[in-house]
């Protein structure tokens, strides 16, 4: 099984190896844009459940940046799928859907947590102290599994580039400003809490937030983050077969 798994792994590396020098500074200057705008903007004057701006918001930056990263091998999937055709290879070749889900899922976690060491970097040179514990490893592995599984099933699902971008901007895109990232979903209006509640990304941004500030972690929420990453794992299996299918 560890094979395939490798194999898959090892051919995406390859590719990311390549391409690192244009794509490690694409995306941590996201990040960066919204600490100086927000950050410094911000400063110590404002204040959110307690802790600085500033403080609040580097773990929804975290959360932002890794699901962009992790959910974004969507798109090279698609690449590989409509245009080169690697996915078929993986197909053909004699190793499972399991390895294959695992291989690409292994990828986007690896992009993943790597935009997140940029943080950290980040909150290094704007002077935010975070607390990096055992708790943290576990969200931030779980959330970035995740969304990368999230990332596959939709690849497999959709037809072209055309529908993975309704996907980005009707799914993805609210989900990331409105689910805690820039400010506390309690502030939402009633009608949009029932809708952040139902996405993922509120539940990874109020767990990984409590990690790095010492607050109280919400273990009923890393379940259904837990829930999530495993109902995806599944849906992304499902999407393969329907592909090779």
């Amino acid at each position: 099984m560890f094979n395939g798994f490798q194999g898959v792994l090892y051919r995406e590396l390859n590719v990311f190896r390549k391409r690192a020098k244009k794509q490690i500074p694409a995306s941590s200057l996201s990040p960066l844009l919204f600490l100086v705008a927000f950050g410094w903007g911000f400063g110590d004057r404002v204040t959110v459940d307690g802790l600085p701006y500033i403080t609040f918001l580097i773990p929804g930056l975290i959360t932002m940046s890794s699901l962009n990263q992790s959910y974004g091998i969507a798109q090279e999937l698609n690449i590989t799928r409509f245009y080169f055709h690697v996915f078929d290879e993986y197909l053909i070749a004699p190793i499972s859907h399991v390895e294959i889900v695992l291989g690409e899922a292994a990828y986007g976690m690896f992009k993943g947590l790597l935009s997140t060491c940029l943080i950290f970097v980040y909150s290094v040179i704007f002077g935010v102290k975070l607390i990096i514990g055992p708790m943290f490893f576990l969200a931030i592995l779980t959330h970035t599994f995740l969304f990368t599984t999230l990332g596959i099933t939709i690849a497999m699902l959709v037809r072209d580039h055309g529908d993975q971008a309704t996907v980005n901007t009707f799914v993805i895109t609210p989900m990331v400003f409105l689910c805690g990232t820039f400010f506390p979903v309690d502030k939402l209006p009633a009608v949009f809490k029932g809708l952040v509640y139902v996405l993922p990304l509120t539940y990874s941004t109020n767990v990984i937030r409590a990690t790095l500030t010492g607050g109280d972690v919400n273990i009923f929420y890393l379940m259904l983050m837990l829930g999530f990453a495993v109902t995806f794992f599944f849906t992304a299996l499902r999407a393969v077969g329907r592909v090779e299918g």
